[in-house]
């Protein structure tokens, strides 16, 4: 049984189901996602976004498969007719993206302005991470390969109808998931996910931007032999040990229904949903990537899933205390452990549809 139908049994004892073998817990019934929805982000009224607030747009450059000029110029005519102040700044050095990040708020903040990402979910991802706590309203001009962010909140993938969106939409409260000083708007993940990624972003480079290609590129990965993390996750006052070559926790609606992880739900409520594997072979593997890609990924036998608004992990041997590949957001990185997953304190003010439908 899944944490998520653990979670609906209102506070009664019930069973974490472990990777090794089961444990009697007490699940408290603050953290029911079926019920309590205090911590819940969605509870704040949308904001509406003042009619000559300036927008501060960042464009990475290299994202997806758009043509920049083209982009540029549909922005550039988008504000231009509807009369709005706005600026385009292109970062075609990714190194320097979280400078113009920081740059764009700072003008937004002086001004009353909004700040707006053009990219992918990586380059969201820096933007909301330089914004998050800034008082200044977010917006979002999709140009990645998957663009989950985007689609999950009903934002458009073509890039006039997005711009057209920001001149109108009202300013939305949005979880925002961290793990510890770095934010995600998608997943988070150590083991098997950031190597899958580096892969991924290797494959990209020598093949182009595809999601053929970065299905091919996640075969390969899984051909090789990957190590087996040992995870000390402390959870509320519960403590379990487990084998894992990867630890997921995903804040994406979007993506962890695609995936069929029935905690998906338990976004709304102010809570991530988490997935582990256990250590199984590549035959085992590969099985389980075809149940994901059927949506059929979450009732798998090897599979461990369960939803939390905050947990501790910390490596076993041979890890100790050195750092830690992670991922946030597709963009992998590296921490010193232990490494605290969570939901934010503070929203990000989106702008998107008041009535939101998640763009397939």
């Amino acid at each position: 049984m899944s944490i998520g139908a653990v979670l609906r049994t209102g506070g009664k004892p019930s069973r974490w189901r472990s990777l090794r073998k089961p444990v009697l817990i007490v699940v408290d019934a603050r953290s029911d996602c079926a019920g309590d929805t205090l911590q819940s982000m969605t509870s704040t009224s949308p904001c509406p976004i003042p009619p000559d607030a300036p927008f501060f747009i960042v464009m990475n450059g290299g994202s997806g498969r758009h043509d920049v000029n083209e982009v540029q110029q549909t922005i550039r005519r988008t504000m231009a007719e509807a009369g709005r102040q706005h600026t385009v700044h292109v970062v075609t050095d990714a190194s320097r993206l979280a400078a113009a990040a920081r740059s764009a708020v700072k003008q937004a903040q002086a001004r009353g302005g909004v700040v707006v990402a053009a990219g992918g979910d990586g380059t969201i991802n820096a933007m909301a991470h330089a914004t998050l706590g800034s008082g200044c309203a977010f917006g979002v001009l999709p140009q990645g390969t998957f663009n989950y962010f985007a689609r999950t909140h009903g934002i458009p993938t073509d890039t006039e109808d997005a711009v057209r969106l920001l001149l109108s939409a009202r300013a939305h409260p949005v979880q925002v998931g961290q793990v510890n000083d770095r934010v995600f708007l998608v997943n988070a993940s150590v083991g098997l996910y950031p190597q899958l990624l580096e892969d991924r972003e290797a494959f990209k480079q020598q093949y182009g931007r595809s999601r053929f290609i970065a299905l091919v590129s996640g075969l390969v990965t899984l051909l090789r032999q990957h190590r087996q993390l040992r995870l000390r996750i402390e959870r509320n006052d519960e403590v379990r040990e487990l084998r894992t070559p990867t630890l997921f926790v995903g804040n994406n609606l979007l993506q962890l229904q695609q995936i069929g992880l029935s905690e998906a739900e338990c976004l709304d409520r102010g809570m991530l949903a988490a997935l582990a594997v256990r250590p199984v072979g590549t035959l085992s593997m590969f099985w389980l990537m075809l149940r994901g890609a059927f949506g059929r990924l979450g009732d798998a036998e090897n599979v461990h899933t369960f939803a939390f608004r905050r947990i501790l992990v910390k490596p076993r041997w041979p890890l100790g205390r050195r750092r830690m590949k992670v991922a946030t957001d597709g963009e992998v990185m590296r921490m010193r452990p232990p490494l605290q997953f969570g939901v934010a304190v503070e929203p990000l003010m989106l702008l998107k549809p008041d009535v939101e439908e998640a763009v397939a």
